[in-house]
């Protein structure tokens, strides 16, 4: 419900700004490029979900071996523990916690191709112990938050973005993203945990997160150690030394197990091509409001209107310029990377506002993107607090965002 209010918004909003811009002040380009992006939206919608098809049937076929090879069974024994604090309404031991931690595993490495159709799977094993097909669930939700708070240990693409606009060092930023995405997630978990009335005041999580930080500390000193190309070279082959480890690991087991490798990868990449398939329609309905309300100018009057209470209220306007990254960012990652790029070109890489925009970047996720493809492919139309969640996480991580990056370049 509250993803259709904010559907709704995007083009009630959008037409009555167009409308003001046309009677006032005689814009007549507003529609036309309104109308513009109505059908540019819904061709990027439908390339996304194309461009999706060969990477969704990879992963789960993939994942469809390392379930009939027993890997995701034992990766669920493992993390049960945790995740029956943080999921307690999944069954102990259930495949899902497997799927769950894949899913994280890649986003933190930064491999979001690989994440997305780990991720699609994992909701549908969720959807199988729903009760309520059409209404999220409670581990529905503190699964979606965990992604669109966009825990990040090795942002590989926004390094390679600053590198091609000419910063000194494309990797100064890589301290203050992972602080700030590390801010962002454990306010996400917080949030959701509150909502769902769940006790994180316990020896397992609290161990667990305070290891997490533990590991963000060391992952922190060890790269400062770095120089910037060491670094760049260390992260890049880490993270896909991992994700080939995975996909050999996967087939090992399955050969172990004594199972038919390439029949099951064969059955599980069918599952993710009709997975595409289903999605589409929902990434056409939330591409087509967000670019409406780009059109507009409405995304340029708010940014305006907050540099101008910002400025009332005596304080320092640095940060505003990068402010259209953060408020892209949630609704199209797409959209926050030109933000970003067009921050980086107008400012320079190497500014206060260019860096903050990288930093922006990958603090937290395309939230909205996220409940659409998400959701869209269990049939989920009641988001419950999702988006309330999700948006809170995304605010921790802008906050966290803005101040690491005043403390560390200010």
């Amino acid at each position: 419900m509250v993803l259709n209010w904010i559907w709704v918004a995007f083009f009630i909003v959008a037409f009555l700004i167009a409308l003001v811009k046309l009677v006032f002040m005689g814009d007549y380009e507003v529609f036309p490029a309104m109308m513009d992006s109505t059908f540019s939206s819904s061709k990027t919608a439908f390339e996304i979900s194309l461009g999706l098809t060969g990477v969704l049937s990879l992963w789960l076929g993939i994942m469809k071996i390392g379930e009939k090879g027993g890997v995701v069974n034992v990766l669920a024994r493992l993390l049960s523990p945790v995740f029956t604090k943080l999921f307690p309404d999944i069954p102990k031991g259930h495949p899902v916690t497997g799927s769950i931690f894949m899913n994280i595993a890649a986003n933190m490495l930064g491999l979001d191709n690989a994440a997305t159709p780990l991720g699609l799977k994992a909701m549908e094993q969720m959807q199988e112990l729903n009760t309520k097909k059409d209404t999220a669930s409670n581990p529905m939700i503190m699964f979606l938050v965990l992604n669109t708070s966009g825990l990040t240990l090795i942002p590989i693409s926004i390094l390679v973005y600053r590198a091609q606009m000419g910063a000194a060092q494309p990797t100064d930023i890589f301290i203050p993203i992972l602080l700030a995405t590390f801010f962002s997630t454990l306010a996400g978990i917080i949030i959701t945990s509150l909502f769902q009335k769940i006790n994180l005041l316990n020896r397992t999580m609290l161990l667990t997160l305070g290891g997490a930080a533990l590991v963000v500390a060391g992952i922190i000193w060890g790269f400062g150690q770095l120089d910037s190309l060491l670094m760049n070279k260390v992260s890049t082959s880490a993270a896909n030394i991992m994700l080939m480890t995975i996909i050999i690991a996967f087939i090992l087991a399955g050969i172990r197990k004594k199972v038919n490798v390439y029949d099951a990868f064969i059955e599980g990449a069918k599952e993710g091509f009709q997975t595409a398939v289903r999605i589409i329609p929902y990434l056409v309905a939330i591409l087509v409001g967000i670019g409406v309300f780009r059109a507009s100018g409405a995304m340029d009057m708010l940014i305006d209107g907050i540099k101008w209470g910002v400025e009332a209220c005596g304080g320092n306007t640095d940060f505003v310029g990068a402010l259209p990254t953060a408020l892209m960012k949630p609704l199209s990652g797409s959209g926050a990377r030109g933000m970003m790029v067009d921050a980086m070109t107008t400012y320079g890489a190497d500014s206060f506002v260019g860096r903050l925009s990288c930093i922006f970047q990958g603090s937290t996720d395309t939230t909205f993107y996220i409940l659409a493809v998400y959701f869209g492919s269990v049939g989920i139309v009641k988001t419950r607090h999702a988006v309330a969640c999700g948006l809170l996480a995304d605010l921790a991580g802008i906050i966290a965002a803005i101040a690491i990056a005043y403390m560390f370049f200010g």
